[in-house]
């Protein structure tokens, strides 16, 4: 049980916890990669604008779900991602075709939202949430992609299985053009939207069960709508 004596402040630390979320995104998005020295914490403290002690409090939350290794006087590193592994095993091979990349998403994805509904910290709930704010009905269909691409890390990551990050880094690339199709009208992106926050709703009210169910739906939907002929990258630049 925390010390009342000793516990910060409610005010520092939500700012602590929303420190730790956005941290979180950008490792989770590739902006801070994996290897990654941070830089000295008074320097990074002045950068991000808010005190060393929030500061520390925020990596000390990405320390303890194995994000990032703090070390006395080395500083903080993003912690390597364990890709090599899921390499050795043949799976950074592309899939051979759509159908079965598609095939793929659809038996991994439901579980991963199911297990991030169970798992997801506060911090992981801001980040999505942030990403919904984002996803505006103006976006061109590159930048709903890349929001779409991003809310579907983040669930990932929210399961805190390091092996499932990687993995769903690897078939985001393999599902590219079913992607791309599903995001290529604006009717197509309203409704991949739409999904999204079905199953954040879910992950908010820690339905595993619902979360599972609005990812299946949301997959059928999205492979559904669109153009039926394939959408070249060009097309939604």
């Amino acid at each position: 049980m925390t010390d009342p004596l000793t516990a910060p402040p409610p005010a520092r630390q939500t700012l602590a916890v929303t420190l730790a979320a956005r941290l979180e995104r950008m490792i989770a998005t590739g902006e801070l990669g994996p290897g990654q020295r941070l830089p000295a914490e008074r320097d990074l403290a002045r950068d991000l604008d808010v005190s060393r002690t929030t500061l520390r409090e925020a990596l000390q939350k990405l320390d303890e779900k194995g994000l990032v290794e703090r070390r006395q006087g080395r500083g903080t590193t993003v912690v390597e991602r364990p890709v090599e592994a899921l390499q050795i095993l043949g799976l950074h091979q592309p899939a051979d075709a759509l159908g079965a990349a598609a095939e793929l998403r659809a038996l991994v994805e439901p579980s991963v939202a199911a297990l991030a509904a169970t798992r997801a910290t506060r911090a992981n709930r801001l980040q999505l949430a942030d990403v919904l704010a984002r996803t505006t009905d103006d976006l061109t269909a590159r930048q709903s992609l890349e929001r779409d691409t991003e809310f579907h890390l983040l669930l990932a990551h929210a399961t805190s299985n390091p092996l499932v990050t990687a993995l769903h880094g690897l078939m985001t690339e393999w599902t590219l053009p079913q992607r791309l199709r599903s995001h290529a009208t604006p009717e197509s992106r309203a409704t991949s939207l739409r999904g999204h926050r079905e199953i954040y709703a879910a992950i908010e009210a820690r339905d595993a069960d619902a979360a599972q169910d609005a990812m299946r739906r949301h997959l059928d939907d999205v492979t559904t709508t669109g153009p039926r002929t394939d959408v070249g990258v060009e097309a939604v630049g």
